[in-house]
């Protein structure tokens, strides 16, 4: 088995939260995320080079019957594969490394906040502690590894993508610009809900936590027990109406991505028998588009995630101090 060393972030003699969630990022990681940046800018560059390859292969190995080429180009496609996938592979055990180190270090460090009451008062109930210190810090610590990684795979990989299909054929190119539009300028309007959403449970999960914490064998249950149920009602209507705005969205960018591949077909397939683009194009801005629909997902899941972590990292710094 492999054994793992932890990253110790420097310590910056006070215990002051961190001022911001990028700042607290920046804190548990410090110039490693430059390395994980360039790592991921890697991924992004070859996640995309396959779609060159695959135009080539059509027009210039299989159509003119090149059967020498065709073996060259398809060793050349399985290299690039391979080495994308190692790279891709080196980063996410580097973002794991960095993720569970912050983990580690924050629980270390709350814990010990904790046990000498250098964050909240005196009569503070064990439970709000147990919470932060068990499943919130967990997901914000999570948010460290990624937090900047992540959308520069995402973001380059459709920079990249974009770029090439309007540089190959610009008409068809600027479908996938189109197609992108109504996904950015949805998303914000319902994530601004899905926040408050989440920071009301946050909430309500450490209220539930307290309840129960102080629960006695020398009080009523039915008295004991209708806050916790009523916290546990809500944390249950709390989550159904996150259900419906994030299936909601997702539905919605499904359907945009999934009208991509169809006008690139209808387009494509009007320039192919007018003589002004090739099969190969086609074929290649089809495989381009569905490459391209997984980043923008990711992306969009990624923004989820950082506004939880935001919301996470506000509460969890308020508690400290």
């Amino acid at each position: 088995m492999f054994k793992f060393s932890p990253r110790n972030p420097e310590k910056t003699g006070d215990d002051r939260p961190a001022s911001s969630l990028w700042g607290y990022v920046w804190r548990m990681s410090g110039w490693h995320q430059v390395v994980v940046c360039s790592l991921a800018v890697l991924v992004a560059a070859l996640g995309i080079a396959p779609i060159e390859l695959q135009r080539r292969i059509v027009d210039n190995a299989i159509t003119p019957q090149d059967f020498d080429l065709l073996i060259t180009l398809a060793a050349l496609y399985l290299a690039l594969i391979i080495v994308h996938g190692g790279i891709k592979f080196v980063l996410r055990i580097y973002e794991g490394w960095l993720s569970e180190s912050a983990i580690q270090y924050n629980r270390k460090h709350l814990t010990r906040l904790h046990a000498h009451n250098e964050a909240g008062s005196q009569d503070e109930s064990n439970g709000r502690a147990v919470s932060i210190i068990g499943s919130e810090i967990e997901k914000l610590g999570g948010f460290v590894g990624d937090g900047l990684s992540q959308p520069v795979v995402n973001s380059g990989m459709l920079i990249f993508g974009l770029g090439y299909m309007i540089s190959v054929e610009p008409m068809i190119g600027l479908i996938g610009v189109i197609a992108l539009i109504p996904q950015v300028a949805l998303v914000p309007v319902i994530q601004k809900r899905i926040n408050a959403l989440i920071e009301a449970r946050v909430e309500k999960m450490r209220d539930v936590s307290d309840e129960l914490s102080e629960m006695s064998t020398d009080k009523d249950d039915d008295e004991q027990l209708r806050p916790i149920n009523s916290g546990i009602t809500a944390l249950f209507n709390n989550r159904m109406q996150l259900f419906v705005l994030k299936f909601g969205m997702k539905s919605l960018i499904n359907l945009l991505n999934a009208l991509a591949p169809i006008c690139v077909l209808f387009v494509g397939g009007y320039l192919v028998i007018e003589g002004q683009t090739s099969v190969g194009i086609i074929v290649a801005f089809i495989s381009g588009f569905d490459r391209m629909s997984s980043p923008m997902r990711e992306l969009l899941s990624y923004y989820r995630v950082a506004a939880q972590a935001a919301v996470q990292h506000k509460m969890i710094a308020k508690w400290m101090q």
